[in-house]
């Protein structure tokens, strides 16, 4: 219906982008939240992204950010891996670009599958990378026949779990950390995943279900 002559134009509501390091076990995971959480909104973005170290997706986010309106929102999720594969300087500078432009992080030390494993079990464990957690974590026996690619909804107090789970392992990770040690990729295990859930939770309570 074409709008009447002297009317205002409909204020946009904002957007929440999200760009993940990973090409499924993120984006499957955040879909699923959101799609569980907060159905049927577009307001709620998981992008689509070639762009897969540190660095890059900062970089997309920053671009893509140039060109939205004032309001949206940016996250980038990603790991540490390791200094073979990210260095510290690497890691330095993606943080540094992002908050210099409003991109917020969710990260992982050494990797995602840190936040998934906790929402069946607390742990304070250190792994050197993925397949290192695999091996010699309980993962896979929480989730038989673990698939990075797999997508899989977890319940209400798994995610509770996870949060609580989460907060409890920064706390003792930090604590018993070098002082000198400031960044969270220095810090071997942590994920703050559940920041990125929480801003989901309050821009969806917002925006979405309006």
């Amino acid at each position: 219906m074409p709008r009447k002559r002297g009317s205002k134009p409909e204020k946009l509501k904002p957007l929440l982008h999200i760009f993940c390091e990973g090409e499924k076990t993120e984006p499957n995971y955040f879909k699923g939240y959101i799609g569980t959480y907060f159905p049927g909104t577009r307001l709620l973005l998981v992008q689509k992204t070639d762009k897969n170290t540190p660095i890059q997706l900062v970089e997309i986010a920053i671009a893509t950010k140039k060109h939205s309106p004032p309001g949206d929102l940016f996250w980038v999720v990603f790991d540490r891996e390791g200094a073979h594969k990210y260095s510290d300087a690497q890691h330095n500078e993606a943080r540094a670009k992002a908050v210099a432009n409003g991109i917020q992080i969710a990260h992982s030390n050494v990797c995602f599958e840190v936040w998934i494993l906790l929402h069946f079990q607390k742990t304070v464990a250190a792994y050197s990378s993925y397949s290192d957690l695999r091996k010699r974590s309980k993962l896979t026996a929480h989730i038989k026949r673990y698939d990075k690619g797999a997508k899989r909804i977890f319940s209400d107090s798994e995610i509770r779990a996870a949060r609580q789970n989460a907060r409890s392992l920064n706390k003792r990770t930090k604590n018993g950390a070098n002082p000198s040690w400031t960044q969270p990729h220095q810090w071997n295990p942590y994920t703050d995943v559940y920041e990125l859930l929480d801003a989901i939770d309050l821009f969806g309570a917002q925006f979405a279900c309006k």
